[in-house]
C-alpha cells in the first residue's frame, strides 16, 4: 500500500507510514492490541479518501485542511513509534491508551468531515458513516478512556468538558481570569474558591473554550477533575508526560474540585514547576489552597439570581408582588447558583401561597449557605418539598450515593436496584422516579440518542449524572438517620485497608439491605468476612484487571436478588470465581459491566432463580467457545437478557435458544454481530425482540415467524437487513415495529396484511416509510416517522 499512496504527495505517504506503523504495532502489543484494531477499522474507511486527495481528485473546503491532514497523520505516526518503544508500563498504560482514542476520535471525525453531506444517503456511505458516528458515542462511554477510575474518581480529558450552552453570571469572572493568567506574568497558579454548587467547574470549562484561551495555549490543555480521593501518582505520572511532550511551549494545566487536604503535595509541585516557566495552572477549589493566587468566585449579582430563579421557575410573567417574594428566596438562597437552581425546580409546581409559606419558614432559621453545611440543609429543604408526599422519591435519591463520586449511573443499574429496593418491578416505574428527581436538579438524565416524535421504552441510552454536593447532601441523610444507616451500607476500601465503619458498625450491618463497595487499582481481592443476612443487593465498583468476588455465608446468600458487578477500568476484566453466583438461591438479577465473559466458566451448578441478566461492554465468546456454552447453560430459567456494546459478538450462542422461558432479548450496539442462529425460533416465550444498532447484522431467521407471543421487534439501525421474513405475518400478536434507518430494505411482505387488527403502530423514518404505502390503509396502523438526535455533549473535542 505504500507505493500506491505515496504516488498521492504528502498526506499519502504520511497515510501510509501511519497505517504500516499501526499493523505492525498490533501484531507485537498485547496491551494496546484492542484499541489499535479499532484504530485500524478507521484507517480502512479513509484509505480510498486519502487516496483521492493525495491524486487531486478530491476537492478540499480549506487549502490548508491538506495540512491539517498531513500533521495528524504525522501526529499518529510519533505516537505509533512512542508505543513501539514502551514496555509493560502498567503506570503509563491509561496515558498511552487516551491517546490512542484520542487519536481514533480525531481520524473518525476527519472521516465524516470528508464525506459531503449530500452523499451520504447512500447504503454503503451512510452504513460507514452511523458506524463512526455510534464508535464516537462509544469511545464517549468508555469514559473516553479518561473515567473516574484515572484518579479515583475523577476524570482527566486531553480535551476539556463543554460548559452549559446559556450559563449566567460567569462573564465578568471569565474576563477577570483571563487578566490574571494571560496578562499578568506573576500569576502563574490562580485557585477560584468557593463553595459546592458555586459555579466553578462551570467557569473552568468556559475559561478552556474561551477563543483567547484556545489561541495562547492551542491543543495544549489538560484537563483532570480532582475529586477528594485522587490517585496522584497516575495524575502526577501523566503530567509530567503531558509537559515533557508540550516541551518549552505555552501549556495550560487546569485541576477541577481539587481537595487541598489530599492534594497539597501535587499542588506544591505544580505551584514550584510552573515559577519561572511558560505553563499556567488554573486549580478549583471549595476551600483556600496554600500555593499560588486566589480568586474568589462571588454569589450572583441580585438580578443575575433573580434571572436564574425565574428560569429555575420557569416564571414567564412578572409582577410587583412576584418580585418581591422572588427577591426573598434570593435572599434565602444567598445568591448561591445551585441552591437557587434546586430551590426553584422544587417549586415550579407550587402555588404563590406555597412559595410564601416556604419564606416565612426560612425567615425563622439563621443564615444559609453561609457555611458548606447549611448549603446541605438548604438544599435538604428542596428535597424534603419533592419528598413530602412521595418518600420512595427520597430513597431513590439517595440510593445514587453508591456509585462513585462524578460517575455516569447507567439507568439499567438503577431498575435493576429499584425493582428489589422498593418494589418497582415495571422498567418505566423507575425512569420514572429518574425524572422527578432530575426535573427538580437532584439529578440529571443524559440520553445519547433520542427519537423526535416517539416515546421509546429502551433505556440502555440512559445515564443519570449528579453534582457532588447532592451525593453529600445523600451520604448526610445516610448518616442523620439511624434507620438509613442501617439499611444501606456505602464503604470505599484503598488497597485492602478497610474503612473504620466497616469494623466498628458490624451491630447494624445486620439490618443493610444495600451493600455497596468501591475499590481502588491497588486492591488485592483480599475480603474481609461479611455478615450481612438482609442484604438484597449488593454492588461492586472496581478498577482493577483482575477480580475476585467475595464469598458469601449461607445467611447472607439467601437474602441476595441483585449483584451488580462494575469495572470502571478501559478493558474488561478477568472475573475469576463468577461460579459463587449459584450459592445464591434467590438471587433474581445480575448485571456485568466490562467483563470478560468468555474467560468464565461456571460449575454444572445452575443458577435455578435468575431472571434477568445485562452485560455492558463485556467479551461475550464465539459459538465456538465452550466457556459462553456453559455460561448460558448454566441460566436455564432466565426471563429477560440484555447485551450492549459488545464488540466481539459476531453469532449468538445457539444455546442461549434453549432458554424455553426468554420473554425479552435485547442486543444494542453491537456492531459485529452478523448473523442469528436458525434455533432461535425455539425461543417461543419471547415478548420483546430488539435488535438496535446492529449495524452487521443481514437478515433476520425465517424462524422468527415462531414467536407467536412477540408483541415489540426493534430492527432500527440495522443498515444492512434487506428483507423481512416473507411469512412475518404469522407473528400474531405483533403491535409494534422500530424499521428506522433499515436503508437496505427494498420492500416490505405481502403478509404484513395479515396483522390488520393486530399491527398498532410502525416507527419508520422518512425513507422508509415509503415502504409502507401500500399497507396505510391497514385499519388502526398508526405510522410515526422520527428524527433521531445524537447527544453531542458527549463526543467533547474537535
Amino acid at each position: 500500500m505504500a507505493g500506491e499512496l505515496a504516488a498521492g504527495g504528502a498526506v499519502g505517504l504520511a497515510f501510509s507510514l501511519l497505517y504500516e506503523g499501526v499493523s505492525t504495532l498490533v501484531i507485537k502489543s498485547e496491551q494496546f492490541k484492542p484499541l489499535l484494531e479499532e484504530l485500524i477499522v478507521t484507517l480502512d474507511y479513509l484509505k480510498p479518501l486519502i487516496k483521492q486527495i493525495g491524486a487531486g481528485n478530491r476537492e478540499l473546503d480549506h487549502p490548508n485542511e491538506r495540512v491539517y491532514f498531513e500533521n495528524q497523520m504525522e501526529k499518529g505516526k510519533r505516537l505509533i513509534d512512542k508505543l513501539s518503544k514502551v514496555g509493560s508500563w502498567n503506570l503509563l498504560k491509561p496515558y498511552y491508551s487516551n491517546k490512542l482514542v484520542e487519536l481514533d476520535r480525531s481520524l473518525s471525525k476527519m472521516l465524516l468531515n470528508l464525506i459531503p453531506q449530500g452523499v451520504r444517503d447512500g447504503q454503503d456511505i451512510l452504513v460507514m458513516v452511523r458506524s463512526i458516528e455510534h464508535k464516537l458515542i462509544q469511545m464517549e462511554l468508555h469514559g473516553q478512556v479518561q473515567n473516574q477510575n484515572a484518579l479515583g474518581g475523577g476524570e482527566t480529558r486531553a480535551t476539556e468538558p463543554y460548559p452549559p450552552s446559556f450559563p449566567i453570571g460567569l462573564d465578568k469572572p471569565l474576563r477577570e481570569l483571563k487578566m490574571k493568567l494571560l496578562n499578568d506574568d506573576r500569576v502563574s497558579m490562580l485557585s477560584v474558591t468557593a463553595p459546592g454548587g458555586s459555579g466553578k467547574t462551570t467557569l473552568a470549562q468556559m475559561f478552556c473554550h474561551d477563543r483567547e484561551v484556545k489561541g495562547k495555549f492551542s491543543n495544549r490543555i489538560f484537563f483532570a477533575t480532582v475529586s477528594n480521593k485522587p490517585k496522584l501518582d497516575w495524575l502526577q505520572t501523566s503530567l509530567q508526560q503531558f509537559l515533557k511532550e508540550v516541551e518549552e511551549n505555552d501549556a495550560l494545566l487546569v485541576l477541577d474540585d481539587v481537595w487541598p487536604d489530599s492534594s497539597g503535595t501535587l499542588l506544591e509541585e505544580l505551584y514550584q514547576l510552573s515559577e519561572g516557566s511558560s505553563c499556567k495552572t488554573l486549580v478549583t477549589s471549595r476551600s483556600f489552597p496554600k500555593y499560588g493566587s486566589h480568586y474568589t468566585l462571588d454569589p450572583l449579582t441580585n438580578d443575575e439570581a433573580m434571572t436564574l430563579l425565574k428560569n429555575s421557575t420557569s416564571l414567564d410573567h412578572s409582577s410587583g408582588t412576584l418580585d418581591e417574594l422572588l427577591k426573598q428566596i434570593v435572599k434565602y438562597c444567598k445568591r448561591s447558583p445551585l441552591a437557587i437552581t434546586v430551590v426553584g425546580k422544587s417549586l415550579v409546581k407550587g402555588s404563590i401561597e406555597i412559595w410564601k409559606e416556604k419564606v416565612i419558614e426560612w425567615s425563622k432559621s439563621p443564615s444559609i449557605l453561609d457555611e458548606y453545611d447549611i448549603l446541605r440543609v438548604r438544599l435538604q429543604t428542596s428535597l424534603d418539598v419533592l419528598c413530602e408526599n412521595k418518600p420512595i422519591l427520597k430513597e431513590c435519591f439517595i440510593d445514587l450515593a453508591s456509585f462513585p463520586e462524578d460517575g455516569r449511573i447507567p439507568a439499567g443499574v438503577l431498575i435493576d436496584m429499584w425493582s428489589e429496593l422498593h418494589g418497582l418491578h415495571e422498567d418505566d416505574l423507575s425512569i420514572a422516579k429518574l425524572q422527578h428527581l432530575n426535573n427538580h436538579n437532584l439529578a440529571k438524565i443524559v440520553v445519547i440518542s433520542k427519537e423526535n416524535g416517539y416515546v421509546d421504552t429502551c433505556y440502555s441510552e440512559q445515564f443519570v449524572t449528579q453534582h457532588d454536593m447532592l451525593r453529600e447532601l445523600a451520604l448526610h441523610q445516610i448518616r442523620q438517620d439511624p434507620v438509613g444507616e442501617s439499611k444501606r451500607l456505602i464503604i470505599d476500601i484503598c488497597g485492602d485497608d478497610l474503612p473504620k465503619r466497616w469494623t466498628q458498625k458490624k451491630d447494624k450491618l445486620k439490618e443493610t439491605r444495600l451493600l455497596s463497595i468501591s475499590t481502588d487499582g491497588e486492591f488485592s481481592s483480599k475480603w474481609d468476612h461479611m455478615h450481612l443476612p438482609k442484604a438484597e443487593v449488593l454492588i461492586l465498583n472496581f478498577q482493577t484487571k483482575n477480580y475476585t468476588l467475595p464469598k458469601f455465608n449461607s445467611k447472607m446468600s439467601k437474602a441476595l436478588k441483585v449483584v451488580i458487578v462494575r469495572n470502571n477500568g478501559l478493558s474488561p476484566a478477568e472475573l475469576s470465581n463468577l461460579d459463587l453466583l449459584s450459592s445464591l438461591p434467590n438471587l433474581k438479577r445480575v448485571r456485568l459491566e466490562r467483563i470478560s465473559i468468555s474467560s468464565i466458566s461456571l460449575t454444572k451448578k445452575k443458577l435455578k432463580s435468575l431472571e434477568k441478566i445485562s452485560m455492558f461492554m463485556c467479551n461475550i465468546g464465539q459459538p465456538s467457545s465452550n466457556n459462553s456454552i456453559q455460561f448460558f447453560e448454566a441460566l436455564p430459567n432466565l426471563l429477560e437478557i440484555n447485551i450492549d456494546y459488545s464488540n466481539d459478538l459476531k453469532e449468538l450462542p445457539a444455546e442461549l435458544c434453549d432458554l424455553k422461558y426468554l420473554k425479552k432479548l435485547v442486543i444494542t450496539n453491537c456492531h459485529n454481530l452478523s448473523a442469528l442462529p436458525e434455533e432461535i425460533g425455539n425461543l417461543s416465550k419471547l415478548e420483546v425482540l430488539r435488535l438496535r444498532s446492529c449495524t452487521m447484522l443481514e437478515t433476520l431467521k425465517d424462524s422468527i415467524t415462531n414467536f407467536k407471543n412477540l408483541t415489540f421487534l426493534d430492527i432500527s439501525d440495522c443498515f444492512s437487513i434487506k428483507e423481512l421474513p416473507e411469512d412475518i405475518g404469522q407473528l400474531c400478536k405483533l403491535k409494534t415495529i422500530n424499521m428506522r434507518q433499515c436503508t437496505r430494505l427494498q420492500g416490505l411482505p405481502t403478509t404484513i396484511w395479515d396483522l390488520e387488527n393486530i399491527l398498532e403502530e410502525v416507527i419508520c423514518d422518512e425513507e422508509t416509510e415509503e415502504l409502507w404505502e401500500p399497507f396505510k390503509m391497514i385499519k388502526n396502523l398508526r405510522i410515526t416517522m422520527v428524527k433521531e438526535e445524537f447527544n453531542l455533549r458527549w463526543l467533547h473535542g474537535h
